[in-house]
């Protein structure tokens, strides 16, 4: 379990039991105990299973926790992705926070996957689903590995592994002078680092292709036919990321014009939750 998951979980923990479980104390008998199982209400992709796990064990290392579904796994209502064995009032003082992580982390899951679906039914498309920093504070993290759950991918994972110049960096200066010195800087002094430009209009487009050391170029807002203009004058020089009025009604067209990837900040940040449900069964 990566540290990042481990501190926002006991985060999470803290912020839900705080001084202590009061109803278990007084209304569960601390010697009882029983097997329950999480359990999936709906159809969706299954993800952060195993940070729910790690929450049941950061409650209670002595319970036994059983991974039946791994993240990445489609679950139907029915199907069974945790078991969890040991002292009630454990199980108990877990349950919200470790359906809290499942359900929200599935929802990313599962929005991720019908945007990949929806590109893998248009032929030839090659096209990737990329997720964005719009995210959950401190659940950047978790999140994105929910992504990749569903079968997309992660853009940068924040401001330092990756540029990207946008509009407004641009309102600033945006003479390819500048851009270019930039760049040469950056390459001297922080080699390896990817540089990605926003561009508004294909003339944009034709200007930074004059630059070297561009690996994207983000085609911001533009319609199915400038895309396609696109990506026939850069031919493969650089990448082209579509961004901008994506949504499942769209992504499969904008697939179709040869883009290289697909940026879609809801896959974070307007994904419904996937419903999960415990089912507790106490020992005799």
């Amino acid at each position: 379990m990566p540290l990042s998951s481990s501190a926002a979980i006991r985060t999470a923990l803290a912020e839900d039991i705080g001084s202590g479980d009061v109803t278990c104390a007084y209304f569960v008998d601390p010697q009882q105990t029983g097997r329950a199982r999480i359990i999936a209400k709906e159809t969706g992709v299954a993800a952060g299973v195993e940070v729910s796990a790690e929450v049941f064990r950061q409650v209670d290392p002595s319970l036994k926790v059983e991974l039946l579904q791994p993240s990445g796994s489609r679950v139907t209502p029915g199907v069974e992705v945790l078991s969890i064995e040991g002292p009630v009032h454990s199980i108990l003082t877990a349950e919200r926070v470790a359906l809290n992580f499942l359900q929200q982390l599935s929802g990313v899951a599962t929005l991720t996957r019908r945007f990949v679906d929806a590109i893998e039914a248009v032929p030839g498309a090659r096209t990737k689903v990329l997720d964005t920093r719009k995210t959950t504070p401190g659940l950047r993290a978790l999140e994105k590995a929910a992504v990749v759950a569903g079968g997309g991918t992660n853009h940068r994972f924040g401001l330092y592994d990756m540029v990207m110049v946008k509009d407004n960096h641009l309102a600033a200066r945006d003479d390819l002078d500048f851009l270019r010195n930039a760049i040469a800087r950056l390459q001297a002094e922080r080699p390896g680092v990817r540089v990605e430009l926003e561009a508004d209009t294909v003339e944009q487009v034709r200007g930074f292709l004059t630059l070297e050391g561009v690996a994207v170029i983000m085609l911001d807002n533009m319609t199915l036919d400038e895309m396609r203009e696109c990506v026939a004058l850069v031919a493969g020089r650089v990448q082209l990321e579509a961004s901008g009025g994506v949504n499942l009604k769209t992504v499969a067209d904008i697939a179709a014009t040869g883009v290289d990837f697909i940026s879609v900040g809801a896959l974070t940040h307007s994904a419904p939750a996937v419903d999960f449900s415990l089912d507790l069964q106490r020992s005799r």
